[in-house]
Parts: C-alpha cells; structure tokens; sequence
C-alpha cells in the first residue's frame, strides 16, 4: 500500500482551557478528495490552520508524504507540496488573470528572485500559465484586473493560484460559499479537472458539492472524527445524523 499524503496522528489543539481539537487521526490517500463536513463550531477552519501551519497543534503530529511539518511555517509547508485556499478570497487585485496565475507558479519553476529578468521571457510560466487559464475557463478575462472580476470567477482564479505553485496536496476552504446553484455547477466540475491526480482536502458546506467531489467523507464534531467513510455510508451513519440535527435525516438533503 502507497503511503498516505496526508496523516494526522492524536492532533490537538487548545486555545487556553477550551479545546478545540480532541485527538483527530486522518489519512488522505494520494490522489483522493476527502470532504470535511460538520455543524458550525466543529473546528474545521482550526484543522485547517493547524494542517496548512498557520496554528500549531498543542499535541500529536501531522505528516505531509511522511515528513513532519509540525512547527514549519505556512510558505515551507507549501514548498514541500501543500497549497490552500482560503473562505475569503485571496487574490492580487491590481494585477490581470494571467499575471495572478503567472506569479503564483514562478517558484515552483525554479524562478527565485531577479529583478532583471523579463518576466515575458519565461516561456514555461508563460505557457503553463496559458494553460491553466484555459482550465480554469477565464481564457476571456486574461487581461481583466482581478479586482473586476466577478465573486464567482474571484473564487476560480484563487484555485488557480492555489494550483499553479506545483502543489499536490490542496486544501480548499468552503471553494463554493456565496455561489448560485448554476455557478456552483460550473465550479465543481472545474475543480474536478484543475485537481485530477491530486490530493484535495476541501471544507464545504454544501453536501451537493460534496457528494459530487468527495471519494470519502470525514465527519468533525466538537473536534472529533466521528465518521470517515464514503459518502453513502456517510450519508447512512445514524451517528452523522444525530451529529447534525438529533435525528435521523439524510446528510445530502443539506445538513
């Protein structure tokens, strides 16, 4: 068996006396897209700081292809592989579609820092960067200022940068808050061809989304993983039911 992407061993978090993360163990598979659901208050966003290095865990591990990344800070973690997004959009305004893709996947080409090298030069960014702008289906809005695009195509683009940095694990934060029903369409079936064959770790609350994207479900309350299956036997746990409303309801129905 392939060794996991993504592995969370007794992970804990406390914030003073408050504990927010009770001891999750996790394994993501290389190449599966695991949804992390639960009622507000859950400590998903936490998971998410503390897998991403923005927050510490206060005890256990966390281990990206096997290595720790317990303590390193978030732009090291993401040169070992790991990129995220985040629930409020976090793009470069003042600069075009192109240039945000552009810039996004320059250090992952090897392109450090030179001042004097023209950016119109490197036909690799370019041409990746091309590439990705036509997945992401913003090919019309290359020369568009990120700031004028709209709320859904804001998101699209910062999947795009996600993207672009040449990681293989990502972690997407609610990718589809705000959306309609029809952007929302549009938006997963992009996802499902900007991350074939890479490990995506997504938070979202729209169980459409989720039961569309996700091989496996993994149920956080009150920091605890207390499902991590398909989706249809997610959908069938009388655990996850009583998590989400007391009672026996069908998670994909919106929970």
């Amino acid at each position: 068996m392939t060794q996991a992407a993504l592995q969370l061993r007794n992970v804990r978090k406390n914030f003073g006396s408050t504990e927010i993360i009770r001891g999750i163990d996790l394994d993501v598979q290389s190449g599966e897209r695991v949804a992390i659901i639960g009622p507000n208050g859950a400590g998903k966003s936490t998971l998410f700081n503390l897998i991403s290095g923005r927050c510490r865990p206060s005890a256990g591990d966390i281990l990206l292809h096997g290595q720790s990344i317990v303590g390193l800070r978030p732009f090291e973690i993401n040169r070992l592989g790991l990129s995220r997004s985040f629930q409020i959009t976090n793009i470069f305004p003042k600069l075009s579609v192109y240039e945000n893709l552009r810039c996004a996947m320059l250090w992952s080409l090897g392109y450090r820092y030179n001042f004097w090298r023209a950016l119109s030069g490197l036909t690799d960014a370019n041409q990746k960067a091309c590439e990705l702008l036509h997945m992401l289906g913003l090919q019309a809005k290359r020369g568009v200022l990120a700031m004028n695009l709209t709320y859904a195509e804001q998101r699209s683009l910062e999947v795009g940068i996600t993207i672009a940095c040449g990681a293989n694990v990502i972690l997407l934060d609610e990718p589809t808050s705000g959306m309609s029903a029809e952007e929302t369409s549009r938006f997963v079936r992009m996802i499902r061809l900007v991350t074939e064959g890479k490990t995506v770790l997504t938070v979202e609350h729209d169980m459409g989304v989720v039961f569309e994207l996700a091989d496996r479900i993994a149920v956080v309350v009150y920091g605890e993983v207390v499902a991590f299956d398909t989706p249809n036997n997610v959908n069938n746990n009388p655990c996850v039911q009583e998590a989400y409303l007391g009672g026996v309801v069908e998670v994909q129905d919106g929970a």
